[in-house]
């Protein structure tokens, strides 16, 4: 994958769910100021993408956070992160394909006058039986990469020019609307609706280190990944913004929250017509549904990292005819279709966050020590040290102090789950252990 394709990646993995969802659910916590609250979820995730620059452009390998950690900080620590990111990409992947369902139901509601029923779409916890579309779009990605890597990029690239375009045009019509009297109060529930709003939507910002899991299949990692990191959350930032602040100011944060299909609804209120809503809820299914794919790649190559380390089983990082893991895809798409269809949504986003800002915390601690240990090792991409790194560990600090307890508790008994699954089998297999005078070798070009 070249640059272009890098960029589609890691944009295609963060705009999704996040803006078409996540916003109708963060609205109400903090009132018209929830553009603010991107804002700030946009600075904690920008130190941590400079973090992981620097790092992509040092170790240009597969895994992501993972491989750096590994490289920076030893294998426990790199467990954690690992085990943070399996928690992060797969619940995130289930999470996205839930508002997938959401999305698609506008359409046919729109287009054909029938709809699937909550029996048939909605968690058991949420009134129904099973989210049957939120498992079939996981299934349908799973077959995608199966396929290969050049085929999923490129279906990729034309999938994130989809989506952009759809919210363009969600803001072009929501902004002939905009009434400033819809922003006011403006910040209804102060600094802390702003905060909780902002750990919430960080959901939405969750992708753009997807580029870092293609290391070993980017054509020029080193000079590749820092750029396609910083350009993709450029991007989806300025996107972001925009379509929070036509949104509320268009119909207010009521409207905005009144649906899962928020966006869609939006465009409904405005024209009082159905085409602008049929014609965003078929963007809409597209674009979650590239989600779906991109990110479930990323969480397969990073267990292809975790395996190769002897950490996971070998079967794991074997490869198939068409080069890619193919048990490890199966069991992934799996075990992801079977969450999306028994959890609801707001339960998968605050445990996708968790897992993110852990991960995220720990890369910026591995830029410190990777300038220690290793001054002289060739970068691509220097990011401002010790500024940024400390930044980044504070804001996801802060980020994570504001998370509801019950996820804490969730985050905990999932960590001693994997402290156990370490001990127990990945320490005694793992490639240090059975070579222990072999260094850990940095891998540059």
């Amino acid at each position: 994958m070249g640059l272009i394709s890098l960029i589609a990646l890691s944009v295609g993995a963060t705009l999704g769910t996040g803006i078409f969802v996540v916003l109708g659910e963060a609205a109400p916590l903090a009132g018209p100021a929830v553009v603010i609250s991107f804002v700030v979820a946009a600075l904690a995730a920008l130190f941590s993408a400079l973090s992981y620059a620097e790092l992509a452009g040092a170790v240009p390998v597969s895994g992501s956070a993972y491989s750096y950690t590994y490289a920076t900080l030893g294998e426990i620590v790199a467990w954690v992160c690992g085990w943070c990111l399996l928690l992060e990409y797969g619940v995130s992947v289930a999470a996205v394909a839930v508002g997938w369902g959401a999305y698609l139901n506008e359409f046919l509601g729109s287009t054909i006058g029938w709809r699937i029923p909550d029996a048939l779409s909605s968690a058991p916890s949420d009134g129904g039986t099973i989210n049957l579309p939120a498992a079939v779009v996981v299934l349908i990605a799973t077959l995608v990469l199966l396929d290969g890597i050049r085929e999923s990029a490129r279906v990729t690239t034309i999938t994130t020019m989809i989506k952009i375009a759809v919210l363009i045009f969600f803001v072009v019509v929501a902004v002939t609307a905009f009434n400033s009297d819809n922003l006011h109060p403006f910040a209804p529930a102060g600094v802390a609706g702003i905060t909780s709003a902002a750990s919430m939507v960080f959901f939405s910002f969750i992708g753009f280190d997807a580029a870092s899991t293609a290391g070993e299949e980017a054509k020029n990692p080193q000079r590749d990944l820092p750029r396609a990191i910083i350009i993709s959350l450029g991007i989806v930032t300025l996107v972001y913004v925009l379509v929070a602040l036509t949104a509320v100011g268009a119909v207010g944060v009521d409207d905005v929250s009144s649906s899962g299909a928020s966006l869609a609804t939006v465009l409904e209120t405005v024209t009082g017509k159905g085409w602008p809503a049929t014609i965003l809820a078929a963007g809409a299914v597209v674009a979650i549904a590239s989600v779906v794919l991109t990110v479930l790649y990323g969480q397969t190559r990073i267990l292809v990292a975790m395996s190769r380390d002897g950490l996971m089983p070998k079967m794991l990082s074997r490869v198939g005819a068409k080069r890619v893991p193919t048990t490890n895809i199966l069991i992934v798409g799996g075990v992801v279709a079977v969450l999306s269809a028994l959890i609801p949504l707001g339960e998968l986003v605050n445990a996708t966050n968790i897992g993110t800002l852990v991960s995220f915390g720990l890369v910026n601690i591995g830029v410190l020590v990777l300038r220690r240990t290793k001054p002289d090792l060739p970068r691509t991409f220097r990011t401002l040290v010790p500024l940024v790194p400390v930044l980044g560990v504070g804001m996801c600090v802060y980020l994570l102090a504001h998370l509801p307890g019950v996820t804490w508790l969730a985050f905990a008994l999932w960590s001693a789950v994997g402290l156990v699954v370490y001990f127990g089998y990945g320490r005694r297999r793992s490639a240090l252990n059975k070579a222990p005078a072999a260094p850990v070798e940095l891998h540059s070009q």
